[in-house]
């Protein structure tokens, strides 16, 4: 019955309840702490002026805490009214349990009130400690709250079961055992303190004094005092109704509040609501032996991790002593993780324990209030708390829901120790946890070719247990030629367009996650139309030496577009190739394909607006916020340029390329991700990493033309203005994956344009060279 301490005792003193009332919210306070607490309100809060004032407020008003400031998120306690005349700010004390309480008001004028009813000011306000919610008392002050009988019994009962020896109730200092026990006065008294305040003489000589313990029992025997109602204290409670949950006297279903309300036996309810917590206690016993178990687990758990560790560190151990004297370092930071991952699971384990014990001990302290409370045989008392303690019950049983008697951790350490590398790879000495992913399958059935474009879908095979984290799609030239990457993404379809008319194309994928690349699939042969009409034709099967004609629909077309079917983001990523496409009456290099793109919403930054099919852009913000194009390149030489058709205020907008996690909220080339030239109406400068670079006069206006050129063959940015290239070659040596982007704010509106040629110039400088 210890852990059904906490259930007993006041949240304001910390003592055991003395005379407890219940709030009408259903928490319970001594009725000492009750006063203490108390603080008085203005008199337009009080109920009689609300009355007087036509709003319809009940005995018990909860307040707004926002407007009356109560309650003090700050330190967490009891603040005092501030700002009114009738209720200077007085400071606050702690109690014994921590919980801030106002001390004890100042005494009214002296009036024909009895002094319960003196100590309470007019106007008064009480804030629950529990559950913070506040009410203005009404004229019966806090007679209008009922007291708790039935917690009164239980904290009777449980401090005699805890009592080795009964103590003197009147000793000043140490009590003294008690000798005897007076049956009339229900008071212990040592052999002093009886005959100084117990003397047998006068009306006293007639009292009954029997020893302690029998006294003991006598008292625990003994009726306890029947609840009346707190509006009719002449009646006792003889009906409930059902509408307000709460006993009713004879008087109160004749004129009082509850005359028109639906009314039960008090018996009957009685016997209902017991009733009715006995099952909700037998869902919650099983949940409390589940958590026993549970514990029991987790301790095992904690026990079993202890000796996987111990045989993973001999196991890795074992294996470094084997490898030459360079693998030592190596091995003192494997043992370093390892150590680490034991750390870890203990610490979970050990969290989880210490959690379920905490909800396990406040379950089983709840569960032995509730049983005492089913012992008592006050119907009125029971049904007063009844109501409360089941919905405890129901919400304790559902905190142990799904998952919470779950372990979060499991007592295999998953790694296993490759020792096969050669000597010189020792520092790349790592755990192995996964496998390269399984060979993807082609689906022929969704595969298929109309015009001169080819759709093609696969899949995982159905067995596979390794997860893919992509694909890599790839594509010969139509002439024999060496594959190149088309599309790397976590799409299973593709659309190539842009191929060549009458042409065989070979077309394979392979998957890859973190451990590296699967196995190429089978390579599907396709073959483009041959004439005008219009038939969609699907691929049958995958055989590599057969070709599959295709009717010719249109003019060749002269871009190669990456177009996923479902949203994501593509790149370019072309392999050296000595065969060559025809675009219309030119030739031009598989190196430097032309490329279609619009602005991605999916990268931008939230304050970016699209238009124009996400071609133009403006901003909502004057700070700078950058836009991605959806397009990326690895590989090639790519132009687009960039029309300004709205220019206020001499901004400096910002043109170049980024990696995709470049900085959104910031002007482009504030990082280390972007590579960008910014321009005002007189001048531009070169920007990466915060560093300008290369101030070069010529500004740009409304309507002027701002070209990019990433040459990825050469490892060049360059930048043009009004087709004029703006200052020397901006920046050399960059290589990896960059992205179209542009920085600018609401002064400035810019539209993409894409699938350009490279500038002549340039064109014929690059064949020089």
């Amino acid at each position: 019955m210890e852990e059904m301490e906490e259930e007993l005792k006041c949240p304001v003193c910390g003592s055991f309840y003395r005379e407890p009332i219940i709030l009408p919210c259903s928490h319970n306070l001594c009725q000492a702490c009750a006063r203490n607490i108390l603080v008085q309100t203005p008199e337009s809060e009080s109920p009689q002026s609300r009355r007087a004032s036509g709003s319809g407020v009940s005995d018990y008003d909860y307040l707004d805490l926002d407007k009356m400031s109560l309650y003090s998120e700050a330190d967490s306690g009891y603040g005092s009214y501030g700002g009114f005349a009738s209720a200077p700010t007085t400071p606050c004390q702690k109690s014994p349990n921590g919980v801030r309480v106002f001390p004890p008001a100042m005494p009214p004028p002296a009036t024909h009130l009895s002094p319960a009813l003196a100590s309470v000011p007019r106007n008064s306000c009480i804030t629950c400690p529990q559950c913070h919610r506040s009410l203005i008392l009404d004229d019966r002050g806090l007679r209008g709250f009922p007291k708790n009988r039935v917690l009164e019994g239980v904290i009777d009962r449980y401090q005699q079961s805890k009592a080795a020896a009964l103590k003197c109730q009147l000793c000043e200092k140490a009590p003294k055992e008690a000798t005897v026990m007076c049956e009339q006065c229900d008071v212990f008294y040592c052999d002093p303190c009886r005959l100084r305040c117990h003397p047998p003489r006068g009306p006293l000589a007639k009292h009954r004094l029997v020893p302690p313990a029998q006294g003991r029992v006598s008292r625990r025997l003994s009726p306890r005092k029947v609840s009346t109602c707190t509006d009719h204290e002449l009646e006792n409670h003889s009906m409930y109704c059902v509408q307000c949950k709460m006993p009713v006297c004879y008087q109160c279903l004749e004129e009082g509040k509850h005359s028109s309300h639906e009314v039960k036996a008090l018996g009957a309810m009685w016997k209902l609501h017991k009733s009715q917590l006995s099952q909700a206690l037998n869902g919650l016993s099983d949940r409390a032996k589940e958590a026993k178990e549970f514990l029991v687990q987790l301790r095992n758990m904690v026990q079993q991790i202890q000796e996987n560790s111990v045989e993973f560190e001999a196991c890795l151990v074992a294996q470094c002593d084997a490898l030459i004297d360079a693998l030592n370092r190596r091995k003192a930071q494997l043992l370093a993780r390892v150590n680490k991952e034991h750390e870890h699971k203990l610490k979970v384990v050990r969290d989880q324990i210490s959690h379920c014990t905490v909800k396990l001990r406040q379950t089983t302290g709840l569960m032995e209030y509730c049983l005492e409370v089913i012992k008592e045989n006050d119907p009125s008392g029971f049904l007063q708390i009844s109501d409360a303690l089941i919905r405890r019950v129901h919400l304790t049983e559902d905190q142990w829901g799904k998952g919470t008697l779950t372990p979060r951790m499991t007592t295999d350490f998953d790694l296993s120790l490759d020792n096969s590398p050669l000597l010189q790879s020792i520092h790349q000495l790592d755990f192995v946890q996964v496998k390269v992913p399984a060979t993807p399958i082609l689906q022929l059935e969704e595969c298929c070719t109309h015009n001169n474009s080819a759709t093609l879908s696969w899949k995982q095979p159905p067995l596979s247990t390794v997860p893919a984290e992509g694909y890599i799609l790839e594509l010969d030239d139509g002439n024999g030629g060496q594959f190149r990457e088309v599309y790397v993404g976590k799409e299973t379809m593709c659309t190539v367009d842009g191929l060549h008319f009458n042409s065989t194309y070979n077309a394979r994928v392979k998957a890859f996650n973190k451990t590296g690349v699967s196995p190429y699939s089978k390579t599907l042969v396709l073959q483009t139309s041959e004439d005008t009409d219009s038939e969609e034709q699907t691929l049958p099967f995958p055989v590599p030496s057969e070709r599959l004609p295709l009717r010719r629909m249109s003019p060749f077309s002269s871009t190669l577009n990456l177009q996923p079917s479902f949203p994501g983001r593509s790149y370019f990523d072309f392999r050296p190739s000595p065969h060559q496409l025809s675009l219309h009456s030119s030739l031009q290099s598989l190196n430097a394909p032309v490329a279609w793109f619009a602005f991605d919403p999916g990268s931008a930054h939230s304050d970016i607006i699209f238009s124009n099919d996400n071609l133009t852009v403006t901003c909502s913000s004057y700070d700078d916020r950058v836009v991605l194009g959806k397009t990326g390149f690895s590989k090639g030489v790519h132009y687009w340029e960039l029309t300004v058709d709205r220019y206020d205020n001499h901004p400096d907008p910002a043109f170049g390329v980024a990696r995709i996690d470049v900085m959104k909220d910031v002007m482009l080339g504030k990082d280390d991700k972007a590579w960008a030239m910014y321009v005002d109406n007189n001048r531009s400068w070169f920007m990466h990493n915060n560093s300008h670079t290369n101030r070069t006069e010529g500004g740009i206006t409304k309507g002027a033309t701002v070209g990019v050129l990433l040459d990825l063959n050469r490892k060049t940015l360059t930048f043009f203005i009004n087709d004029e290239q703006q200052g020397p070659i901006a920046f050399e040596n960059v290589e990896g994956l960059f992205f179209p982007a542009v920085s600018l704010n609401r002064n400035v509106q810019v539209t993409l344009h894409t699938g350009l040629p490279v500038p002549d110039f340039y064109s014929s400088r690059a064949s020089i060279a």
